[in-house]
This record gives C-alpha cells, structure tokens and sequence, in this order.
C-alpha cells in the first residue's frame, strides 16, 4: 500500500505559497508587467493530485536515512533465557520467520540485530530498551514478551519515536479499558496482536460460572502488571455474572512454600482457584494445593502464562485448566506474506526441529508483518537512499483495519489493542502428550 499526501495538505500548502506570493486581490501589482500567457491548450494539474516526485514531507517524530547497501534496523525485545524463555523464544523465531518471507522493502533488506532479553521484568525491559534507542537507526522493536517490560520499556522506545509491537502482552494497562479510558501503563507508539486480558478474564468467569457450574472462587498474583491484572479481570467478570470472590492474593516470584498462601486461600473454601502467574511460582502452587486441607477438590485454573511447554510436561499440571488466544488459526493466510498458519508452522519445525512452545508466534509474525508494511508506506527515496518517516509509521498501524492475519482478522483500536481478542479453554489430561492437550478445546469466547 502506497501513500500519499492528503488532499487536505495539498490544498493548504497551495494556500500558503498563494498567501505567500500575493495572491489576494490588491492594487500592489498594478504597475507589474503582466504574466506570460500559457499556452491555450496547456492542462492544468488535477488540484487533488499530488506533484509527481514530491518528497513525503518530514513527520514530527523525525526519519530515518538508511543509506545504499545498509539494511533496515528493526529490534526483537523478548523473555529468551530463564523461566520464561519458553514463552519469547517462539515469538523471536517468528519474528524472524516473516522477515525472510516478506523480503526486502525497496531494494532494501531488514536486519533484526542481536536478539534483546526483556527477562520478563520492568528492569529487564529498560536496560533492553536503553540499547535500543541509542542506535537511532531503530525503527521498531517487536516485543515485549512479559506485560511487565513493557511497562518499564515502552515509555524509552515511545519516546524515541519508535513503535514497540507486542505479540504476547496482555495487561490492560498496556492499552485500556475498553471503555475510552488509557491504562495506566498506555504510551503513545505501543501497539499489540495479543488479546486485552479484559476479555481473557471474562473468558475464564464465564467458563467456571456457567459451564463448570461453580459459583465460589479464589485468585491469586505475582505483582506483575500481567498476572495482577488479569486475575483482577477474573474475580470482576466472576462477581458480576453472580459468583463470590472468596480470597484474592498475591505471592512473590521467588517464593517457594506456597502452604501459608494457599491456607489463607483455603479458609474461603473455593471451588476454583485462578492463578495466572508464570513459571517457578506457578509449578510450585500447582504441587502444593492439592495438600493444603480445604484445597482437595479445588478445580485449579491458569492462563498462558502458564500455557507453554514447560510448565504442561509437569505431572501436577495435568487435570488444570488453562486460558489463552484462540490458535485454531486454520487455514488463515498472512495478508502481507501470503504465508498460511500450516506453513509458518511447518517452517518453523523445519528450522528450529519443534513445534512453538507458547501460543503467541501467530500474534509475533503478524505484528512482524504489520510493521514491515508500515515501514513501506511510510519511505520513500531520496535518490538511492531510502527515507522512513517515524510518523507515518504511527500512522499507518494506526489505520490497520480488516488486516488477514494468521490469527484472524485485525483491527488497530486508538490504543494499540489490534489483537482478535478470542480466547480458548483447554482442559489438560495428559503431561506426556502437550499437542493433544493443546487442541482439547473445551470452552471458545468470541466477543
């Protein structure tokens, strides 16, 4: 997709350089010889056609000049070692992944630099993002894994005028409420495929109250802006659909003994406990609960933070339910690469020998994708050296409307939210056979 300038734009530098000239009507060319007269048959130029060659005019956050022979300068910013490693290394792969089948822009290659960590944590985040944006030939980060870089990583990037485009973010703060209303956490600049966990909470109330029949339920987070704000999105849905939120309570990361979390819990007596943190704290309270008294028969819940391989190949893990975005992707195409959902994945095991262990790499080669057009529309050349307009990059996600994707049909709200917002329960039997759990798809939410 090309652009060009406005009408609106063009009518008003017209204005401008009539203004400039003298062109209202006053005695101060009287004495002035007349112009030469045109030719009679001479045209003139349509007043809603741009000038042909016009250089794109220079947006507000700057440009770009990459110059003959160098590559465009795009960033990957995930969780890539630790604990969490299973959730970004997928969404990095993608990433690299629709680089290669979407080619080169202009004449001009993209190069995605050495992998960044976010280590799933605000201070991970912004030591990442202080590298980044001090090469200021950074157009556009992919990433952050975790909600919680995001939140320490997107005001840097934001402000240098590049574009962080999250496939696996899911805090409402990131974005907003759905309402109208910025979360707390929303910068100018951020955008994301990956769902708004309002919808994933409603998802998770929904399945317990309505279709497990359970009216009493607990929650439990770690602190992160994911994990807080998810199980926060849970225990509201859950209390207006009529259940009773008995406890609600966080652990540290680092905690170990889940018993005196999960006796607190206990004296509320829940039928279900919800908690969507991430690996170590989750493989410990998913031991643990089953032998705290008031627990036994506690239906345990968790959402994707949870929903990666590591954490499903563990025996306590089995007979859990877990949320996360609807992958039943299909036949879906990528609009940009004409790439399919089965041939991305049949890549990806062709290169990396294994299937993704997290579900957001559908979410990373489409945000992936999203950026690479962006980045077309918004260049142009300067004789052999391409221009990339910072602005028009904003501006051209900020339309993405009807977008094919892998993951469905996309759709750029004013906060970044592009995600389809689906979500999925799965119901895990089985810790030698994750596939099996990972299409045992028993509750579907499509607002």
């Amino acid at each position: 997709m090309k652009k060009t300038r406005p009408l609106i734009a063009v009518l008003a530098a017209t204005a401008l350089v009539a203004a400039a000239c003298g062109g209202d009507d006053d005695d101060s060319t009287a004495d002035e010889p007349p112009a030469a007269e045109e030719p009679a048959d001479a045209e003139e130029p349509a007043a809603d056609e741009p000038v042909a060659d016009e250089p794109m005019e220079e947006g507000a956050l700057g440009s770009v000049r990459v110059e003959p022979g160098d590559a465009i300068q795009i960033r990957s910013l995930e969780s890539i070692t630790g604990d969490t490693s299973f959730l970004g290394i997928p969404n990095q792969r993608a990433t690299s992944l629709a680089i290669a089948d979407y080619g080169q822009i202009k004449g001009f290659d993209v190069d995605l630099g050495t992998p960044l960590d976010d280590l799933c944590s605000a201070d991970g985040g912004q030591a990442a993002a202080q590298t980044i944006v001090a090469d200021e030939q950074v157009v556009g980060v992919i990433g952050t894994s975790c909600s919680g870089a995001a939140t320490a990583a997107g005001p840097l990037i934001g402000e240098a005028g590049m574009v962080l485009f999250s496939a696996s973010n899911t805090s409402p703060a990131l974005t907003s409420d759905q309402q109208g209303n910025a979360g707390e956490n929303y910068n100018v600049g951020y955008y994301r495929t990956a769902h708004n966990d309002l919808f994933q909470g409603a998802a998770m109330a929904e399945f317990v109250y309505n279709e497990l029949g359970l009216t009493t339920a607990a929650a439990i987070h770690d602190g992160d802006p994911y994990t807080d704000g998810l199980a926060t999105a849970f225990t509201n849905a859950f209390e207006e659909l009529g259940g009773t939120v008995t406890g609600y309570t966080a652990v540290a990361k680092e905690d170990t003994d889940m018993v005196p979390v999960l006796t607190e819990i206990a004296a509320g007596s829940p039928e279900a406990l919800f908690f969507p943190i991430f690996q170590p704290a989750g493989d410990f309270i998913a031991d643990q609960a089953p032998g705290v008294p008031g627990l036994e028969d506690t239906v345990l819940l968790a959402a994707d933070g949870l929903l990666v391989d590591g954490f499903l190949q563990l025996e306590q893990s089995e007979g859990m339910y877990f949320s996360g975005p609807d992958t039943r992707f299909g036949e879906n195409t990528n609009q940009s690469t004409g790439v399919s959902a089965d041939a991305v994945l049949e890549a990806y095991d062709a290169e990396y020998g294994e299937a993704p262990s997290a579900p957001f790499w559908g979410h990373a080669y489409d945000a992936t994708s999203i950026l690479l057009d962006a980045i077309d529309a918004a260049s142009t050349m300067d004789g052999d050296t391409l221009v990339i307009d910072r602005q028009g990059v904003r501006d051209y996600i900020n339309g993405v409307s009807g977008y094919s994707g892998i993951i469905g049909t996309i759709n750029c709200d004013e906060f970044g939210d592009c995600g389809s917002q689906k979500v999925t329960v799965i119901e895990h039997l089985d810790s030698s056979d994750i596939e099996a759990s990972k299409a045992n798809v028993v509750f579907e939410y499509a607002p």
